[in-house]
């Protein structure tokens, strides 16, 4: 077996891959067609950030089967052909965690105190004490807006600065946080409350400008911010306005909306300290790194599975095989689960009736899990972690099995239990059919679970179908299927709904303003 490592990668890990007995041989700067010419020879590659993996390098190795990103993010991997051609890809997630919230907190420090420029003053011959009168941060707020592995460190770091410390994360729970010595609070609250802000969330279409100069106006003035994150959370026009009234003090930012960022608007300013994307750049970091994804080499290659895959769950066949069928309906109600409830989630309760409950099913109740985490977390959720992410979170996981079919020749229901509600879902898979979703709360349905799928929960009364189906015709929403559940007259009663489209929020909030109709949800699965 041999590996190809790419871009300087740490001797660290090489030296472990060797020590397994595995050849490795390292190059630097190939061009995809040099990379195609010889990839074929070898079982798996490691990258760092300046080799990009495209789809012929992929397709033309034939004998590769993993590739690992020495790094957290894989944008220079193309996943669909790797998981197209089978190829296994895996990060490390964990390995920059440290130099991260370090960095996080080297420019918290040096932006509270003005260091970078009293430095550049210095250096230029002037002794200027008067210009850089900075301010402590004991007993400041800071306000942690996303309580990941890296936002979860700068806390305890604040802590013990002696700081108080409130964060924001729409997936933890308030018991969670608080074992964490964190006040948990709306984004709204954090905002307005903090003399300090840090933000450890990933960049997606709900947190892109999530900073803006509407957000900024809710802030205390003369607040400080921080971002070693994702470049784009904070809209860079807002916060040049905001630095120049003083409605920000000051603002430390190692991302930007576009990199490499040469120059901005933002560099004219006093009251900025700026870093060119350094958050991972340690020399530990990039050990550990080159450690974490040489550990998985040596997994995978010894027929083991990655901790770590972005793209291909990595399970033992001898448990897979059995419940084969189940996988497929068991992600979807996570995700469908994920998808209605509201509130951080507490516990997660999965059973097992039927023929099923006969089997192992840790695999599915993982794979319920890989579901449910998908649409909460800012990382790959796969096999290996959902079990541990979940645990992260403070979720409590319950796993029951009965043999009794109730109705169906096997059955699995999940329930998820959140600050705010409990939901029950259920599903099968009908031989000959396929997958079916067969209750929601405690209703009877019968629906594919696929696409789009519009959830109501309505009053069972005549004329209701009729009411549903003129509004989505008003707004050009074609049905495509729909089912009612239902257990007395005249009470309460959900309607399942496949729909070809989206439909926007605008048009889901005016269905709750129906007669008879007092919830709808949007699936996509």
């Amino acid at each position: 077996m041999k590996v190809l490592a790419m871009d300087k990668t740490a001797e660290e890990g090489l030296k472990l891959i060797r020590e397994a007995g595995i050849e490795v041989d390292s190059k630097s700067g190939l061009s995809e067609d040099e990379l195609i010419k010889i990839i074929p020879a070898y079982d798996a590659l490691i990258v760092r950030s300046e080799t990009k993996v495209t789809p012929k390098i992929i397709e033309a190795g034939k004998n590769l089967k993993i590739v690992a990103r020495a790094g957290v993010g894989v944008d220079n991997v193309d996943l669909p052909t790797a998981t197209k051609n089978g190829v296994i890809v895996v990060n490390s997630p964990e390995g920059n965690t440290v130099a991260a919230a370090e960095h996080t907190w080297a420019m918290l420090l040096s932006m509270a105190r003005s260091i970078p420029q009293a430095h550049g003053r210095l250096k230029g011959g002037v002794w200027d004490k008067k210009s850089f009168k900075g301010v402590e941060v004991l007993n400041k707020t800071l306000g942690v807006v996303g309580l990941g592995k890296i936002g979860r460190r700068v806390a305890a770091y604040a802590l013990g600065m002696g700081m108080r410390v409130i964060g924001s994360d729409p997936f933890v729970t308030a018991d969670y946080a608080k074992g964490l010595g964190v006040e948990l609070k709306s984004l709204d609250e954090v905002i307005k409350e903090s003399d300090f802000i840090t933000f450890h969330i990933p960049k997606s279409k709900e947190t892109a400008g999530l900073i803006n100069a509407a957000a900024i106006a809710k802030m205390k003035k003369g607040v400080r911010l921080v971002n070693v994150a994702r470049g784009g959370i904070i809209n860079e026009k807002d916060l040049y306005d905001a630095l120049k009234s003083g409605q920000v003090k000051a603002a430390a930012l190692d991302v930007f909306e576009k990199e490499p960022c040469g120059s901005s608007p933002l560099f004219e300013l006093d009251n900025i300290v700026v870093t060119p994307h350094l958050g991972a750049s340690t020399v530990e970091a990039q050990v550990n790194v080159a450690i974490d994804v040489a550990e998985q080499i040596i997994e995978v290659l010894k027929g083991g599975a990655a901790r770590s895959a972005v793209n291909i769950p990595s399970m033992k066949p001898e448990l897979i095989t059995p419940v084969r069928p189940y996988l497929g309906i068991a992600e979807k109600l996570g995700s469908l689960a994920a998808q209605i409830v509201k509130g951080a989630v507490k516990k997660v309760e999965v059973e097992y009736a039927g023929e099923i409950a006969g089997n192992n099913v840790s695999p599915l109740t993982t794979i319920v899990l890989k579901g449910l985490l998908t649409p909460m977390l800012d990382v790959k959720v796969n096999f290996v972690n959902a079990p541990f992410a979940a645990k992260e979170r403070g979720i409590e996981i319950v796993e029951s099995k009965s043999e009794e079919a109730r109705d169906f020749a096997s059955l699995i229901t999940v329930k998820v239990v959140t600050e705010q509600e409990t939901r029950l879902i259920g599903g099968t898979v009908f031989a000959g059919v396929g997958d079916r979703l067969v209750m929601i709360d405690g209703f009877r349905v019968d629906a594919v679970p696929e696409g789009y799928i519009l959830v109501l929960q309505n009053i069972d009364k005549p004329g209701m179908i009729g009411k549903v189906g003129t509004f989505l015709g008003q707004h050009d929403i074609n049905i495509a299927a729909m089912d009612v559940g239902r257990v007395k007259v005249g009470e309460k009663a959900v309607m399942v709904l496949n729909v070809d489209n989206p439909i926007p929020d605008r048009v889901l909030q005016e269905f709750t303003r129906l007669e008879g109709i007092f919830g709808a949800t949007l699936v996509k699965i």
